[in-house]
């Protein structure tokens, strides 16, 4: 914004300002050249009443002539004192009467010839003329030190290029000042726009924007509305379909599970003492490794779409609508250890709880669906004889900030390499070479929920750098 609209209106301003002030110098210049040629015509008119002036010889040869000025030439003399001069000179050069420094050749005409002469720091304008007089033919000369022309020139940087120079500088300023303050809305719905995160399609204020981006502010909206449209859409049917799923996945897996322990017990019957010996047990093993895959194939299929479910409830968009109650995060955590404490004994893995006493402000069940995922994925990878630690309480995130409540699971498994550890909380994202099934849900189901308790999802290693530890802070 600052480098493309902003710049091109300080462009567009600034310019016809340096034009005008450049004309402004321009017609300085010219009214200054209009009262030169006025004066130049008063200095013409001055020369036959200064030759009228002359009204009587020397009384010698080398006595100067008896010069009596006419009230014009002398008024002209008497308003500008110290910046006028008069010369009577001579056919050969020498100044009869007037100012010694007026001195020269003659012209070589009648006519008038002007010209301009610097003495003591005054730039004079002079009018040389060859007159007949009563005393013989002569030059008369006037000299004026008010040239508006002259001056002009010599004070060129001081009455002119300055003013305008600091008009120009305080234009700068005043224009700049002026397009921030009417650009100032539209960086303000820019900033907000930069700062929204991509899951908000929220509708913008057009009543804050000015008429001229309003369109733009509703073009927007209508665009939000879409995409959140399009998104909603799709949420409802990852949902409905996850939903719909369930009941024919639960009813296959529980006719699997029958199968695998009516063949499991088959196996085991024909590996009995008692059993006849005339039975086939490469079938009947055979049967059974089948039924076991098949009974793997629905466990995952059905926590396919558990988990597809969970992270369409647990959408952020969908999520923040539904209100928030007080949380109990110690009882929140001995009712998740209670439901996964089979799992755990079943891998002989430690599955303790560290925890305090701490409240939060959030969804209670999005919590719960949260400490799930993250205890299933830590018992999941987690090889056999391992740790696992449940852990809440209250902490400060960082040395010196302010105490907050706080959810975290340990592990002391294989861990995630600290280049994967923001890639694991994408959907569906499994770190390669991997041995453990599943999904790649569990960890983006948590980030999930965190983000709708505008807490992110931290990841780091276990004690001792072994293993992972995932942890969040939650507002009181």
């Amino acid at each position: 914004m600052s480098s493309g609209l902003q710049r091109r209106l300080l462009l567009l301003l600034l310019l016809p300002l340096l034009l005008l002030a450049a004309l402004n110098t321009w017609f300085d210049f010219r009214s200054a050249d209009s009262a030169a040629l006025q004066q130049d015509r008063q200095l013409l008119n001055l020369v036959p009443l200064l030759a009228d002036s002359v009204v009587a010889r020397g009384e010698t040869e080398t006595a100067p002539p008896v010069l009596l000025t006419a009230p014009p030439v002398d008024e002209f003399l008497s308003a500008r004192p110290g910046m006028s001069a008069f010369a009577v000179v001579g056919l050969d050069g020498r100044v009869k009467v007037g100012d010694d420094w007026l001195t020269g050749l003659p012209p070589t005409t009648k006519e008038a010839e002007f010209s301009s002469e610097e003495y003591e720091g005054v730039t004079y304008r002079i009018v040389s003329q060859r007159v007949k007089t009563v005393a013989g033919e002569l030059v008369v000369r006037l000299a004026d030190g008010s040239d508006p022309r002259q001056q002009w020139l010599r004070l060129l940087a001081l009455k002119v290029l300055l003013p305008n120079l600091v008009l120009a500088v305080a234009g700068f300023f005043a224009v700049n000042w002026a397009v921030r303050t009417a650009l100032r809305p539209l960086l303000e719905l820019k900033d907000a726009v930069e700062r929204r995160s991509p899951r908000d399609l929220s509708a913008l204020d057009p009543d804050a924007s000015p008429d001229e981006v309003r369109p733009l502010v509703l073009s927007l909206n209508r665009l939000f509305g879409l995409v959140n449209a399009q998104a909603e859409s799709q949420a409802r049917f990852v949902a409905d379909a996850a939903h719909q799923l369930r009941t024919p996945l639960a009813g296959l897996q529980a006719q699997v599970e029958a199968w695998a322990q009516a063949v499991s017990g088959g196996r085991n019957a024909q590996n009995s003492p008692l059993a006849p010996v005339n039975a086939a047990p490469a079938t009947i093993t055979l049967g059974a490794d089948q039924v076991l895959r098949l009974r793997q194939a629905a466990r995952r299929t059905s926590q396919l779409a558990n988990q597809l479910l969970a992270l369409s409830r647990a959408d952020s968009r969908s999520a923040q609508g539904q209100p928030m109650q007080r949380v109990d995060l110690k009882q929140l955590c001995e009712v998740v250890l209670e439901a996964q404490l089979e799992v755990a004994m079943r891998k002989d893995i430690d599955f303790g709880l560290d925890v305090a006493p701490a409240h939060v402000t959030g969804q209670e069940w999005l919590l719960r669906e949260l400490l799930v995922n993250l205890v299933d994925n830590a018992l999941k990878y987690t090889p056999q004889g391992g740790r696992v630690t449940l852990r809440c309480g209250v902490r400060a995130p960082q040395p010196g900030a302010t105490s907050q409540p706080f959810l975290e699971v340990e592990d002391d498994g294989p861990g995630i390499p600290q280049a994967e550890q923001r890639r694991v909380l994408e959907r569906f994202y499994r770190v390669p070479g991997t041995a453990v099934e599943g999904n790649g849900l569990g960890l983006a189901i948590a980030d999930e929920i965190a983000r709708v308790h505008r807490s992110p999802l931290q990841l780091g290693s276990g004690a001792a750098g072994r293993g992972l530890r995932v942890w969040l802070s939650l507002p009181a």
